[in-house]
């Protein structure tokens, strides 16, 4: 069997991989919103391999491993930050040298390549967690078996874009949607082969 590949997609209603601002998106909360209970913590079990762009391996490694772990974090970012700590970090760059990080190696070239040598690798699940230029190479290629897409409610006109010109048309399966408590949509795809 092998290895199921979803890629996680955090975006603005206009495609872009942005954090914008808007009403209710910086409410604090001690508990995990619906997005993050099925984009992670259910997949907790399944998964044991996290694939990063450079920056975002970078910017998860600063806020989300357990030494930058704040003692007024909520218990759920305690988990999360010990879930990936415990996880393989597959970091895709052509810059970065070495990794600080425990569990975390560096893979350079051929994406199609790479991603073939995770399926066979012995492991559970995998979850692309990239930026949009790394998911975009996903997409393009076909490369993932399922996505799970958290859509702000804002149309942003700028920042990192997810849509590209693509090689060929690829079609996805909804299997659910889900309208949550700011208006943000929650959207989980497969990929139709």
């Amino acid at each position: 069997m092998t290895r199921k590949i979803t890629v996680n997609m955090y975006m603005t209603l206009d495609g872009y991989g942005e954090f914008p601002k808007y009403p209710g998106s910086d409410d604090p909360s001690e508990e995990p919103g619906e997005a993050w209970n099925a984009m992670w913590i259910s997949r907790y079990d399944s998964v044991d391999t996290i694939v990063f762009g450079r920056r975002s391996y970078e910017g998860h490694a600063g806020y989300h491993s357990l030494a930058a772990r704040k003692p007024s974090d909520p218990e759920y970012l305690f988990e999360f930050s010990r879930f990936l700590d415990r996880s393989q970090k597959i970091v895709l760059s052509h810059r970065l040298t070495k990794t600080e990080w425990q569990n975390s190696r560096i893979m350079k070239g051929d994406l199609a390549r790479i991603v073939a040598r995770l399926r066979r690798e012995p492991g559970k699940d995998i979850i692309v967690d990239g930026g949009p230029s790394l998911v975009r190479q996903f997409i393009q290629r076909g490369l993932a078996d399922d996505y799970w897409m958290a859509v702000w409610p804002v149309i942003l006109g700028r920042g990192h874009h997810y849509w590209g010109s693509m090689r060929k048309q690829q079609t996805l399966k909804l299997l659910s949607v889900k309208t949550l408590k700011h208006g943000e949509l929650l959207l989980h795809y497969e990929t139709v082969r």
